[in-house]
């Protein structure tokens, strides 16, 4: 008798799993195995995911929301899903995209694509995040992050104060800013 086995994973805390579940649940799944935790983690780490392959049988089908929930890269899932069609497991994706009962032999070329796909396009997220950057760095835009302590025209009169060989907790003192700040 074949089994439907879910696995729901989110990446980080302020994220929730509940929808991945009921959403398993609905599709039939008699047993849903869910964790928190980020895809960068080491894959022994997460418990849930070792747990769930674990339980798997020949003739089971594994179902999850997507098919990144079980890996972070292209080969990374294309390794994890052919091992599990070498046990005789089906893989099967709520999104509709993959059902590799249903593909049989195709299964490997369409996650292939797919996966690809989707690694394709996390570079070129990364690829747009570095390029605005690197033209608010050349425009003067608001790179983000911790603004400077002070302004050129406090720098300047730091410098004019170090020159006149005040101490670092003097000039602390005289400009309001932290000894750090000054050194």
């Amino acid at each position: 008798m074949t089994r439907q086995i879910g696995y729901a994973r989110v990446s980080t805390a302020q994220q929730d799993e509940a929808a991945q579940i009921e959403a398993l649940a609905a599709a039939g799944c008699e047993q849903i195995f869910h964790e928190r935790i980020s895809t960068r983690t080491n894959e022994a780490d997460r418990a849930e995911l070792q747990a769930c392959l674990v339980s798997l049988e020949a003739g089971d089908t594994l179902v999850v929301a997507k098919l990144d929930r079980l890996g972070r890269t292209q080969v990374e899932v294309i390794n994890r899903l052919h091992a599990l069609q070498e046990q005789g497991v089906h893989i099967r994706t709520l999104d509709g995209l993959i059902n590799t009962e249903a593909l049989g032999k195709m299964a490997p070329l369409v996650v292939g694509l797919l996966t690809g796909l989707a690694e394709v396009e996390r570079e070129l997220i990364r690829e747009r995040t570095l390029e605005s950057v690197a033209y608010r760095r050349a425009t003067g835009g608001d790179l983000g992050g911790r603004p400077r302590s002070y302004r050129p025209e406090r720098a300047s009169l730091v410098r004019e104060l170090q020159a006149q060989g005040k101490s670092q907790r003097a000039i602390a003192a005289a400009t309001g800013l932290s000894k750090s700040a000054v050194g």
